[in-house]
C-alpha cells in the first residue's frame, strides 16, 4: 500500500470538506507509545493547515478544572470547512485521569454518561466524529520506551505519565476496556506495527467520507487484522 497516494486521496478530501463546509474531529486514543502522533503526523503531513489542525491540549489549568470538563475541548470543535485530529480527547477522564487518580470513580462513571449523551448531539449538529483506539502489548511499549529513553530525537517524548506506564498496565487495560465497552463507535486499531496502522486509518478515513475523485483502486481494502469496529466485535461476542 503506498502511503503517498493515500495522502493524495486525502488531500482531495480536505479540498471537499472545504467546499462543502462540513466539520470533521478524528480522535485518537490509546495506550502511551502506541503511535497516536505519529499516525496524525502522516495525516497531517501535506494537508493544507489552514483547514486542518492537531489538538494536543495539556493538562488542565486550575481556572479550567473548575469549569465544566468539556469547556476547554468544545471550544476547539471545528468551524465549517474544517478538520481537527484530536491527540487524546475528553477521554482522558476514562484512562488517564482515573488510573492515575487525577479524578475519582464518581466522575469517570459520570462523564461516560455524558458521553453517551453529548456525542450524539455533536453529531446532530453536524460534527462528524471518528473515533480511533490504537492498541499495543505491553512488549511492544517497553521496545518504545526504551527506543524514547535512548534516542535523543525522542528524549522530549518521555513524560512523567509515561515513566509508570508500564508498571500500570494493568490499571490502564481494565479502565480503556470498560471505555471502549462503555461507549459507542470504537475503530480499534492494532498499532504493533506503526506503519499498518497508519494506512488502515488513512483507508477508514476515506473509505466512511465522499469526496469528489475518489480512487478506490488507490484505497484498497482494510486488513481485518489491523483494524476493526469493536461496536461489531461486541456483537459477534453475544
Amino acid at each position: 500500500m503506498n502511503l503517498t497516494a493515500l495522502q493524495v486521496e486525502l488531500l482531495k478530501w480536505q479540498h471537499f470538506v472545504r467546499e462543502q463546509k462540513t466539520q470533521h474531529i478524528i480522535l485518537f486514543e490509546g495506550v502511551d507509545a502506541a503511535g497516536k502522533s505519529g499516525a496524525i503526523k502522516r495525516f497531517m503531513e501535506h494537508m493544507n493547515p489552514r483547514y486542518a489542525r492537531v489538538v494536543a491540549l495539556d493538562k488542565p489549568t486550575e481556572q479550567e478544572k473548575a469549569q465544566w470538563y468539556w469547556q476547554r475541548y468544545i471550544q476547539q470543535f471545528p468551524k465549517a470547512g474544517e478538520i481537527c485530529f484530536f491527540d487524546r480527547s475528553w477521554y482522558n477522564r476514562a484512562g488517564v485521569e482515573p488510573v492515575m487518580e487525577f479524578c475519582t470513580k464518581a466522575q469517570t462513571i459520570h462523564f461516560i454518561r455524558e458521553c453517551n449523551e453529548l456525542e450524539p448531539v455533536f453529531r446532530r449538529a453536524g460534527i462528524r466524529l471518528t473515533k480511533f483506539f490504537f492498541k499495543i502489548t505491553k512488549e511492544e511499549q517497553a521496545k518504545r520506551f526504551h527506543s524514547r529513553q535512548t534516542s535523543p530525537l525522542k528524549v522530549g517524548k518521555m513524560s512523567a505519565v509515561d515513566l509508570v506506564s508500564q508498571s500500570k498496565w494493568e490499571q490502564y487495560e481494565k479502565a480503556y476496556n470498560l471505555m471502549l465497552r462503555d461507549t459507542h463507535d470504537w475503530i480499534v486499531i492494532n498499532s504493533n506495527d506503526k506503519a499498518k496502522a497508519r494506512i488502515a486509518a488513512m483507508q477508514y478515513v476515506l473509505l466512511n467520507n465522499e469526496y469528489l475523485g475518489k480512487d478506490m483502486s488507490v484505497i484498497g481494502q482494510i486488513d481485518p487484522n489491523i483494524l476493526w469496529s469493536h461496536d461489531e466485535e461486541e456483537t459477534d461476542h453475544r
